[in-house]
């Protein structure tokens, strides 16, 4: 294509560039097969239709945001137009004037819906809008602002949303296409004959663990108390539903709003009450079930902690509980004696087996908790040739917070070879341009399709590569792994209906609706 530099699309890169040329298009394709490029492609097409005109390409960060214009200035010439990066850093007059002369704008939603809001410039010279990662864009997030006032004002518009998984509602994906006026989807997934070839090997593997006996015994103590709080949420005729952390978090939500619209009985008020306890107990089951003994412990002691500080009543009653000393003290003494979750043990065999069999190797185990990340690359760091570190969001609590500079020296020493492990939370699934690596380990199975295929797809992209998920057995770790398979399957079929719709009769009239 001309203005590509030093690149080349591939064949399925070049389909999916044809639709979104004459379509606004969501384009679903795993990480690292080249979205990037897709939307590169139609930016140097708009440009070439409505010289003059501007690119908008939106990220849900700043990282990120600066990773997609670092990919267009290694693949444009320099003449070819005038790229800039918006953040919250430069001020709202300097990117006023900035917005007047830029040909390319790359930037994070808030930012720009932030600048429509107070009238600094709007969007009727935007020839193209990118939205990344685009199952964002429901609700009230700043991606359905900029849209919307992106339809209301620009004169010659395309949009084109890019996501590795939009999440297997198919609700949700009609809310992405209906805020994003989507006219056809391009959605490819490693089984796609076109893509397939472009692939190497994936390696799957699933091993389970048993929960020791000590383990359960903790569980059942800490179970106990939980179902004290569920009985009495019943019998105040509060509780319907099975008592999930979901189900308890969306009571928790029902009963804040009836509280702060005035409704203060004393049944309300107890079952809030109730309510914020079960929820902490189903915490601390998920932690003794599929976590660390470490992060169980820490997390009663932190409860403790709250309720000597005073911060809440239904903390104070809950450390009272005798079982939950129980719990406290056990857990300490296992800790003593050098205990932990079956799975520290399973993994720190796994990487020293990788290690020895791929000397150069480069691994990211994925967790869902920092405290978890932490005393994962604490482990690993003991063997010999490893060094781990913690890929996690910005500081929230104690220090186990990464700020945007840290974080990007980390992918930066990764990529060099430095750093052979990285422990990452949830802020290493979306987007950010970590390189290929071997082997990719799931600590637990993560119940959403969108995050399951975005941690997968770190892997098996140049090379061949290994993705192993551990599992704890008869816990919630098993649900989790079947759901989330389960939802992989229905994202592939509510998106191809969805595809149908819109290219049939009954799509054009739901398109006239959005």
């Amino acid at each position: 294509m001309e203005f590509l530099k030093e690149i080349s699309p591939r064949d399925y890169q070049q389909k999916i560039f044809e639709t979104c040329r004459d379509k606004n298009c969501l384009v679903v394709l795993p990480t690292g097969l080249g979205k990037t490029l897709i939307a590169l492609m139609l930016a140097i097409d708009r440009s070439k239709r409505f010289p003059g005109e501007k690119i908008l390409f939106l990220a849900p960060t700043r990282p990120l945001a600066e990773q997609h214009l670092k990919f267009f200035k290694e693949h444009l010439p320099e003449l070819f137009g005038s790229l800039e990066l918006f953040t919250g850093s430069v001020s709202a007059e300097k990117r006023k004037n900035i917005w007047k002369s830029a040909d390319v704008i790359f930037s994070t939603p808030q930012c720009i819906a932030n600048d429509l809001r107070n009238n600094l410039y709007n969007l009727s010279e935007v020839s193209l809008l990118i939205e990344d990662e685009a199952h964002r864009c429901i609700r009230n997030y700043d991606y359905t602002y900029v849209a919307e006032q992106y339809r209301k004002n620009a004169l010659h518009q395309r949009v084109l949303g890019l996501t590795a998984s939009p999440g297997s509602d198919t609700a949700k994906i009609r809310e992405i296409c209906k805020n994003l006026s989507i006219e056809d989807v391009e959605l490819r997934t490693r089984e796609s004959e076109d893509i397939k070839h472009n692939l190497q090997e994936l390696e799957f593997e699933k091993i389970q663990v048993d929960l020791p006996s000590e383990f359960i015994e903790l569980r059942e103590i800490i179970r106990r108390i939980h179902d004290e709080y569920i009985d009495e949420l019943k019998s105040r005729g509060l509780l319907y539903e099975i008592p999930t952390k979901v189900n308890l978090i969306k009571l928790q939500a029902k009963l804040i709003k009836m509280i702060s619209n005035g409704n203060r009985n004393f049944n309300l008020l107890k079952g809030m009450s109730a309510c914020a306890s079960a929820i902490k107990l189903q915490h601390a089951l998920e932690l003794i079930e599929t976590q660390t003994l470490f992060g169980f412990n820490s997390y009663l002691k932190d409860l403790v902690e709250q309720s000597d500080k005073s911060k809440s009543k239904a903390v104070q009653f809950l450390v009272k509980k005798p079982g939950f000393n129980l719990a406290l003290v056990k857990s300490k003494l296992l800790l003593e004696n050098g205990a932990e979750h079956p799975k520290i043990s399973e993994l720190v065999d796994l990487i020293e087996s990788e290690k020895s069999s791929s000397p150069s190797m480069k691994v990211i185990v994925f967790s869902q908790y920092r405290d978890t990340a932490s005393l994962i690359a604490k482990k690993l760091n003991g063997l010999s040739g490893i060094n781990a570190r913690i890929f996690v969001g910005q500081l929230k609590k104690k220090d186990t917070g990464l700020s945007q500079k840290e974080q990007k020296k980390t992918i930066e020493e990764f990529s060099s070879g430095k750093i052979n492990v990285l422990c990452a939370t949830s802020i290493g699934e979306e987007g950010l341009d970590i390189p290929e690596v071997s082997l990719v380990v799931f600590y637990e199975p993560v119940a959403s399709a969108i995050r399951a295929i975005q941690r997968a797809g770190r892997t098996a992209r140049l090379q061949k590569g290994k993705l192993i998920v551990l599992i704890t057995k008869k816990t919630r770790d098993e649900s989790y792994y079947y759901v989330s398979r389960r939802k992989e399957k229905k994202m592939h079929s509510a998106i191809e209906e969805i595809k149908k719709d819109l290219s049939s009769e009954s799509g054009l009239e739901f398109q006239r609706t959005l």
